[in-house]
C-alpha cells in the first residue's frame, strides 16, 4: 500500500481513539440553578467551597434570578452549592417547593438544575410589662390589625414585678408595626410607649407597657 494511503488512514484512527476515550467540552456539565425571592443584594453562592458567584437582585421583585458557575465540570463530579453570604435582610436556602438538588453527581440527570428561595427576615416585637399584679388580669396586647395577640398569664404576673413579653406573630424587616391595648386589666389601666416602627434587623424589646390603677 503507498503510503500516502497510510498517513490519512493513520489520522482517522487516531481521531477515533481519542473521541472514544471522551474529555471533550459536550461531556461537561454546567452547575445553574435559580433563586426566588431575591429582594435586596449581597447573596454570594459558592460550589464545592471554592467557586463564588454574586447575585444581585433583578428589576422585577416578583421574577427569579438565573445562575451558572463558570466553571463547568465532568461527568461523575460531585457538586455542591451552598450560601456562602446571605443577602441584605433575608436568609436563603432550598426551595422548599421542589426537590432539593443543591448537591448531587453531574450527570446523574441531564442537567443541573439547582433551585433556591430567599425569605426577608422576621424579628419578634415586645418589651416590659409593669404594674400588674395576680388579681389585674385580662390585658391584651395586639400588633395593628394582625390577628396575633398577647395575653398575659397568671404565672407570668404573680410575681408583682416587670416582667417581659413578646407578641407571638413576628415583624418582616421593613414592616411597620404598631401596638395598642384592645383589652384593658381588671382595676388597671395600661398605657404602651415606644408602640410604632419599622422594623429593622434586631429584635424589637422597647415596646413597654406601664398599667396604673384606676
Amino acid at each position: 500500500m503507498k503510503s500516502y494511503l497510510i498517513r490519512p488512514a493513520g489520522a482517522l484512527v487516531l481521531a477515533l481513539a481519542l473521541a472514544s476515550c471522551g474529555g471533550g467540552d459536550d461531556d461537561k456539565f454546567t452547575v445553574a440553578g435559580s433563586v426566588r425571592g431575591l429582594q435586596y443584594p449581597g447573596l454570594v453562592l459558592q460550589n464545592n467551597g471554592g467557586q463564588d458567584l454574586t447575585l444581585a437582585p433583578p428589576a422585577n421583585a416578583t421574577a427569579s434570578v438565573s445562575f451558572a458557575f463558570p466553571n463547568r465540570i465532568e461527568y461523575g463530579d460531585v457538586y455542591s452549592v451552598s450560601i456562602k453570604t446571605n443577602p441584605a435582610h433575608q436568609t436563603c436556602g432550598a426551595d422548599p417547593e421542589v426537590a432539593d438538588r443543591r448537591s448531587d453527581t453531574a450527570g446523574r440527570l441531564a442537567t443541573i438544575d439547582v433551585r433556591l428561595a430567599c425569605t426577608v427576615n422576621v424579628q419578634p416585637i415586645g418589651g416590659t410589662i409593669t404594674g400588674l399584679t395576680k388579681d389585674t388580669t385580662g390585658l391584651v396586647l395586639a400588633n395593628g390589625s394582625n390577628t396575633g395577640t398577647y395575653t398575659p398569664t397568671t404565672e407570668a404576673i404573680t410575681a408583682d414585678k416587670p416582667f417581659e413579653y413578646s407578641l407571638p406573630v413576628q415583624v418582616a424587616y421593613g414592616s411597620t408595626y404598631s401596638v395598642t391595648v384592645i383589652t384593658q386589666p381588671v382595676g388597671r389601666f395600661c398605657t404602651v410607649a415606644n408602640a410604632a416602627g419599622v422594623m429593622g434587623d434586631e429584635q424589637i424589646k422597647n415596646i413597654n407597657v406601664t398599667c396604673v390603677p384606676r
